[in-house]
């Protein structure tokens, strides 16, 4: 018998495990640089070492020692050394590293322009240093303050789990082809159901299932013991689990009773080299579907969604809508309250569904000067076409992520196919092979993904900045949105790279306080009033 090759397996999950440990080292890096960076400056220069006792004993009682026992205190000694050169070179660093951010941030509040009214100018010291907002409150020891040890563990193992989510969907897929599980369901649909459209209907309802049961511990960990560990969740689990049974059964009848799995598997059966582009083609029509019909349909099977209730808030945010020249057609609270803590705001849908929502949390937890600028930003990615720029751009992406799909595919069905129980790509068993490739393909292509998001978010940032002149309430928002979510004000570069679609929170702060075009007599950049 021929000896399987294992390189190809190698490769496939070898990107995923150096970004994993990658993400780990940086993570930990980055956590003991803050902590020497929130400590006081005597915790700052290191723990503070006991001075070395008198020694009691004679020359004599010395001479005796064993020469193992000398051995062992030279040895100590030279760790004793070596830590305490340690302890220098973090001290040096940690200084280094906060001189760097400083000045920094010096030289945007320089480039800001005049100080806000109340703030005395910076003339050195640490006044030169503060994060200006209003009254003169340095922000930037804010930030830093609400960024606790709590928080930063949370953080750091959401940036974990940002990495670990699909290296475990990927284990999962192949558990279900390697196990031969994948070709007993596939068989099993051939059983029950005598036409293409019944068996692919049974077959993604088992695989749907599988992978519930499958990705189940890791689910419970993420959403739902993680977030209650830090106070995050109000969701019993009675409540939790059976929005997690009706996201199960949601997948199911969009994606096998709505036949786009079936669409999918005729178009690989009837292009069995081009299929990619058959699929490219489909994202389109699934994407205008989907944003269309999820605040419609879908969203209020997990919450329940009614017209804003705080008439004169009600009021100013259709005030600033109207000064963006944004049609609002509705404004919604959402009752988030029942599952998270958390703040939120968001814009979704498009013609009859376009509304935006504002979370229960987001009202009673912010104030309205707050939230006016948030809908100030919602209100940009509506005039910027934000959402039909990001249904185009996924667009594109579909054909490119499906042909490196495709290739994914071909490579492991030749190679695996036999031994997972099919030799065509449009067996319906090699599904778990096509979740697998989309898993690592979307991975690798998130910082791309990220990259794209985070300009859409800054432009919005800077819309909403320039339609409401609310700078210090958006830094103040921001900084409320960061300490109630626990998140990360600066991030190490890997983990914005493959996790952040928004800008990091004193980028966004920093950015808050000192744009102000309107100000210094430059036109702005993305507001333009409507004639």
């Amino acid at each position: 018998m021929r000896r399987r090759r294992p390189l190809p397996f190698a490769l496939l999950l070898a990107p995923i495990a150096l970004s994993l440990l990658l993400s780990a080292d940086a993570a930990s890096a980055a956590a003991g640089a803050d902590t020497l960076r929130a400590t006081t400056p005597q915790a700052a220069a290191g723990p503070r070492v006991a001075p070395a006792a008198p020694r009691t004993e004679g020359p004599a009682i010395t001479a005796r020692r064993p020469a193992r026992r000398v051995f062992a205190s030279s040895v100590t000694d030279s760790a004793r050394r070596a830590y305490r050169a340690w302890l220098r070179h973090l001290r040096a660093r940690a200084v280094a590293d906060s001189v760097a951010r400083a000045d920094s941030l010096a030289r945007a509040a320089t480039r800001a322009g005049a100080a806000p009214a109340g703030l005395p100018p910076a003339t050195g010291g640490r006044a030169a240093y503060v994060f200006p907002g209003a009254a003169g409150r340095d922000y930037l020891a804010q930030i830093r303050a609400d960024f606790t040890p709590l928080n930063r563990d949370y953080a750091n193992t959401r940036a974990a789990l940002g990495f670990i989510d699909p290296l475990y969907a990927l284990l999962v897929a192949l558990f279900l082809l390697f196990s031969g599980l994948s070709a007993r369901m596939r068989d099993l649909a051939h059983r029950v159901g005598s036409r293409a459209y019944a068996r692919t209907l049974v077959y993604l309802a088992l695989f749907l299932v599988a992978d519930f049961v499958l990705s189940f511990p890791l689910s419970y960990y993420e959403g739902f013991g993680l977030e209650h560990q830090y106070a995050l969740s109000t969701e019993s689990f009675g409540g939790w689990f059976v929005q997690q049974l009706t996201g199960l059964a949601v997948g199911v009848f969009f994606f096998g009773v709505v036949p786009i799995v079936h669409l999918a598997y005729g178009a690989v059966r009837r292009f069995p080299r081009r299929w990619w582009l058959a699929l490219g083609l489909g994202t389109l029509p699934v994407i205008l579907i989907g944003v269309l019909i999820a605040p419609v349909l879908v969203d209020p099977l997990y919450n329940r969604f009614t017209p804003l209730q705080d008439k004169k808030l009600e009021a100013q945010i259709l005030e600033v809508t109207r000064r963006a020249g944004v049609p609002a057609r509705h404004v919604f609270q959402v009752d988030k309250s029942r599952q998270t803590v958390k703040y939120n705001a968001y814009v979704t849908g498009f013609g009859p569904s376009h509304r935006v929502v504002i979370w229960d949390t987001t009202l009673k937890g912010m104030k309205p000067d707050e939230i006016l600028f948030v809908v100030g930003h919602e209100a940009g990615h509506y005039r910027l076409h934000h959402i039909w720029i990001g249904i185009g751009s996924f667009t594109l992406l579909g054909f490119l992520a499906f042909r490196l799909c495709a290739a994914v595919v071909r490579g492991a069905t030749r190679v695996w196919g036999r031994r997972w129980g099919f030799v065509e790509a449009h067996d319906l068993a090699s599904l778990p092979l096509f979740a697998a490739a989309l898993t690592l393909v979307a991975f690798l292509g998130s910082p791309v993904v990220n990259a794209f998001s985070r300009g859409v978010e800054h432009q919005a940032d800077a819309f909403g900045l320039e339609v409401t002149h609310l700078n210090d309430a958006a830094a103040r928002a921001f900084i409320a949105l960061g300490a109630q979510s626990r998140s990360d004000p600066e991030p190490s570069p890997l983990v914005e790279l493959f996790e952040y679609d928004h800008p990091p929170l004193l980028d966004r702060v920093r950015f808050a306080l000192t744009y102000q075009p309107w100000a210094e007599g430059k036109p702005d950049r993305y507001y333009h009033p409507a004639r």
